[in-house]
């Protein structure tokens, strides 16, 4: 197998399938990357897997192609959410883009006392995701969800959830990570300024919070997202044979 373009799809994969492309994908195909009817690249959706497909009719504008055979199954990522504070823009995509590379269900910018940044664009962070994604040999992109205040989420809470509080307070580790408990997970990274002493006391109220250490140092917040990601794998998610 020759092909070494991935590209992300919405539609249905199966034997035999012709999909037509967006025109951006078809811009990409045959403007940028250079290729012809005939070609064969990979493609996937969340649900379908990878798949070899052949390019069997298009230009800049429109591409259609045939599905020739699965590749590989879907790997969708553990049930974790990560919530972060939008900072500079590059580093914004930064926490997307390896986010969705470290395997997250779904991304949630929130707005804390202290975040800079008050406005995203979430169509460009999702298709962050989506190149993150392709360029990784991932099969699931995270959906990348709209900005939302830190409080209102808080407060609607859903009790089946656990909550991953990375609290700059905690500089020695004092969680036994083999004694919490199973089950979905949600990872709150702040922002530049930390969460401030009422958002604090927000989670700690929360009977499903669990106050958790990133060391003895304070961490950048794109860093932060990082190690809390790769943390909660390390112990919690696919990274391990322990079912979650």
């Amino acid at each position: 197998m020759d092909a070494k373009i991935r590209l992300y799809v919405k539609n249905q994969l199966c034997d035999a399938q012709i999909i037509s492309l967006e025109r951006n994908q078809a811009n990409y195909l045959f403007a940028v990357m250079r290729q012809n009817v005939g070609n064969q690249i990979l493609i996937f959706n969340n649900s379908d897997g990878e798949w070899l497909a052949e390019i069997v009719g298009g230009n800049k504008r429109i591409v259609t192609l045939k599905c020739l055979n699965k590749i590989r199954p879907s790997l969708a990522p553990p049930d974790i959410w990560l919530f972060f504070s939008p900072i500079k823009k590059s580093r914004t995509d930064f926490i997307v883009e390896k986010a969705t590379e470290l395997g997250v269900a779904e991304i949630f910018p929130t707005y804390c006392e202290f975040t800079n940044s008050e406005r995203i664009n979430q169509n460009r962070l999702q298709s962050h995701a989506v190149e993150a994604a392709e360029q990784c040999g991932g099969t699931y992109v995270p959906k990348v969800h709209n900005i939302c205040k830190l409080t209102d989420t808080l407060e609607n809470w859903p009790d089946h959830r656990n909550i991953f509080f990375c609290n700059e307070d905690e500089l020695k580790p004092t969680i036994d990570f083999s004694s919490l408990p199973n089950g979905p997970w949600a990872i709150f990274v702040g922002p530049e300024g930390g969460f401030s002493k009422r958002e604090k006391n927000y989670f700690l109220q929360n009977p499903k919070t669990f106050s958790i250490s990133l060391g003895p140092r304070i961490l950048r917040a794109d860093t932060a997202a990082v190690s809390a990601l790769t943390l909660w794998q390390s112990n919690f998610g696919d990274w391990v044979t322990k079912d979650i």
